[in-house]
């Protein structure tokens, strides 16, 4: 409907005997589905590569895991690996409907349109757009959500949640998004209505404050909402871990266990907050699977991004990244055939000047969000090659700093404890993998037979 309003306006104000030209608008729909239908193959070709690859692998542990790994493990690994596979290729061709839905074949267009008609123009009813459309947008992820987590997660072993725990995880997310998230959506869109030209630059400001707000408040105030976090209370894994964090020149507020293993049996470690709120985190899981020299290595590797500024650099590259997004948004929320295109009819003001129009930056900051992900996607191999440079260069800290046969024995009793597949397909890997398949870390770290 957007596309035939704006062409139809274009049409009468061209000469009958004008050069026939492909409109801004129908430009744009054709490039969106070009790129919806190219970025849809190529990850349902790569996902298939991946699934015949480690189901190619699966009779045998590869030689040089043989003598670490059983192979009731390693084809536990390949059956979960393959069983998310398939339920990522519904999850993709799911989304990709959804998205023509909201776009092109007008349901975006006609919750605005109904939203409208019963609030009227103004910030109330953009902040119940965009709250419909996450509701909206969460009904129908549920289903695969509680399968992936009630169904797969349980048939592998790893999900330890009760309904009711999750049902509570959902109500204190939902309160939390509306109590965070609606006020910042306000404030955005009430920049973009009253700061001029260049509302992107002040709205950037405010997001990226936001952002480094919420790393200090996190873990403090929000994450203690969903886990309990208590000291870490094993004094020589204290000392141990306290002594590898003096040679590095690395301060945090504290040592934690997070009682990961009550939603998961995944076992994992991180380091969260900004500056003095920093704190390392470890699950219960790993402490449980990990001797008190491996956890020393995987933390070691953590601290190796530390080290390298891994953690700067990618804040500064988020900076950069999102910087050029506002200033993309802020050029396309002015032009009518980017809503055209996109299958919404915005306010006639925006298509005919001293009409009368009703806010449509909610609509902008909405589609925006739907499409640039669509043009996207290729650019994934270049973000995923930098992770793994940079997991690289964390492995070599770590080895620097403890025992990098400590180190291999942890990766090892993670991968086989978390089912994490051996043989992943190359191509897969280097679209999709953050992380460097364990083949290739391994091969640069010492036998943990020799721990």
């Amino acid at each position: 409907m957007g596309a035939i309003v704006a062409d139809g306006l274009h049409s009468r104000l061209m000469p009958a005997d004008a050069p026939v030209s492909l409109s801004p608008s129908l430009a744009l729909t054709l490039a969106f589905v070009a790129a919806l239908v190219a970025g849809l193959l190529l990850k349902l070709w790569l996902q298939s590569r991946q699934i015949r690859h480690v189901m190619r692998h699966r009779h045998a542990v590869p030689e040089i895991f043989a003598q670490h790994v059983p192979l009731a493990a390693h084809q536990k690994a390949a059956d979960y690996t393959v069983a998310k596979a398939r339920l990522g290729l519904v999850e993709m061709a799911l989304g990709s409907a959804v998205l023509l839905g909201w776009t092109l074949l007008g349901g975006l267009d006609t919750l605005h349109q109904a939203l409208l008609a019963w609030l009227g123009g103004g910030m109330v009813q953009q902040l119940a757009l965009l709250a419909a459309f996450a509701l909206i947008n969460g009904v129908i992820d549920l289903p695969l959500t509680l399968y992936q987590t009630f169904v797969l997660e349980q048939r592998y072993g790893f999900n330890q949640m009760t309904l009711r725990l999750w049902l509570a995880d959902l109500a204190k997310s939902l309160l939390l998004g509306a109590l965070i998230g609606l006020p910042i959506a306000a404030a955005v869109l009430w920049l973009m209505g009253s700061a001029g030209g260049l509302w992107w630059l002040w709205a950037w400001g405010l997001w990226m404050g936001f952002n480094l707000l919420l790393m200090v408040v996190y873990p403090v105030f929000i994450a203690p909402l969903f886990n309990k976090f208590e000291p870490l209370a094993d004094a020589s894994l204290t000392a141990r871990v306290t002594a590898l964090m003096q040679r590095c020149g690395f301060q945090a507020k504290g040592l934690f266990v997070m009682d990961g293993s009550r939603r998961s049996a995944h076992a994992n470690a991180y380091f969260t907050g900004l500056g003095s709120a920093k704190r390392v985190v470890f699950f219960d899981t790993l402490l449980k699977q990990l001797s008190p020299a491996e956890v020393e290595a995987v933390l070691a590797h953590e601290l190796g991004h530390f080290h390298h500024r891994h953690i700067v650099q990618r804040m500064v590259m988020m900076f950069v990244l999102s910087l050029a997004g506002f200033a993309l948004l802020g050029w396309l929320s002015a032009q009518p055939w980017f809503y055209a295109g996109l299958g919404v009819r915005p306010s006639l003001g925006l298509l005919v000047p001293g009409a009368p129009s009703a806010p449509h930056d909610a609509l902008a900051l909405l589609l925006f969000m739907l499409v640039v992900p669509v043009f996207t996607v290729f650019l994934s191999p270049l973000f995923a090659q930098l992770s793994r440079r940079h997991e690289f260069q964390a492995d070599a800290y770590a080895m620097a700093q403890a025992s990098g046969a400590d180190l291999a024995s942890a990766l090892l009793k993670l991968y086989e404890d978390n089912a994490s597949t051996l043989t992943p397909d190359p191509l897969f890997v280097k679209f999709h993998y953050s992380h460097p398949p364990a083949s290739e870390r391994l091969a640069r770290m010492p036998s943990p037979t020799t721990a």
